[in-house]
């Protein structure tokens, strides 16, 4: 497992999620399963339900009578709970982003770094490709994409080079597609224009912030009065909604207030300031450099 997906943070999640040995925890990224494993150290007669939509995930799936796969899209967590009979349950965990196994097989199109189709789903069975995007979308919305979602410093100049080739070509490969923006990507500083475009792609794809804020807001009504949410982020786009969420009980402005002025918001922060990875665990990994930990309860008054 430790080969699909190193665990970022994980003896923070665990801290966070302050397990109860008979409790019902979700884990809505299992991937690795790296987490989960970790968590199930901690139970006794507890359960564990774990989702993914990447049907490779399914391959590290533990054989333990205490842990359920569901092998679906963690937007229609809260249904799933209720059909396997839980009515609360005590933790939520989401480990957002890409694994590194996704990464790292050049065939599933999610990194810059090899070649192969521009596909970039997490969930295999979607018709719908990164090379669907680049083709058939309009060019005003491609223009937002690029700007919102990878806060690209030059979106119009990029989508530009996007139209104009595929006039008489269609994107069918992450080469083709790189060398189509050559003349947009900042010398010295590719890897990094790169990455944002690429996560731009990947995030309308999969409509990762659409499924983000879908997810939040079935929490408080899963959750326990004493439950936790653990929540990874690995870029400022989720950061910001996890925080404003947890803070406000909105994506976007501010908080809305009673008549006595209290704040009304249905999650309540745990931890003050947000947690960061130690200088030693991005030694060990380097995908944990960005990550950022948010943890919150149901907000009961």
């Amino acid at each position: 497992m430790s080969e699909y997906h190193i665990p970022v943070l994980l003896d923070e999640c665990i801290e966070g999620l302050k397990i109860d040995p008979k409790g019902i925890y979700v884990d809505l990224t299992f991937g690795g399963g790296g987490h989960s494993c970790e968590i199930l150290k901690h139970l006794t007669t507890g359960k564990l339900i774990g989702f993914d939509q990447d049907e490779d995930a399914e391959a590290n799936v533990p054989v333990d009578d205490r842990f359920i796969f569901v092998r679906h899209n963690f937007r229609y967590f809260k249904n799933f709970v209720k059909y396997l009979g839980y009515d609360k349950i005590d933790g939520i965990l989401a480990d957002l982003g890409v694994s590194s196994h996704e990464f790292d097989v050049a065939e599933r199109g999610f990194s810059f770094r090899f070649d192969g189709e521009l596909d970039m789903r997490m969930n295999q069975s979607s018709d719908f490709t990164a090379a669907d995007l680049l083709n058939e979308y309009e060019v005003e919305d491609l223009f937002k994409i690029f700007k919102m979602y990878g806060e690209v410093k030059n979106p119009g100049k990029l989508v530009k080079l996007i139209e104009n080739y595929r006039k008489n070509n269609d994107f069918e490969t992450i080469q083709q597609f790189k060398e189509v923006i050559t003349p947009c990507v900042p010398k010295f500083k590719d890897h990094k224009y790169l990455a944002q475009v690429f996560q731009a792609i990947r995030i309308e794809v999969n409509k990762e912030m659409d499924v983000l804020k879908e997810m939040l807001e079935q929490c408080a009504d899963v959750l326990k009065p004493e439950g936790r949410l653990v929540v990874i982020t690995y870029h400022s786009l989720e950061d910001r909604l996890v925080k404003n969420y947890i803070r406000d009980g909105k994506f976007e402005g501010g908080a809305e207030k009673d008549f006595f002025g209290n704040v009304q918001t249905p999650l309540a922060s745990v931890n003050r300031k947000v947690i960061l990875p130690t200088n030693e665990e991005i030694e060990r990994n380097g995908r944990a450099r960005s990550a950022k930990l948010r943890i919150a309860k149901p907000n009961v008054k």
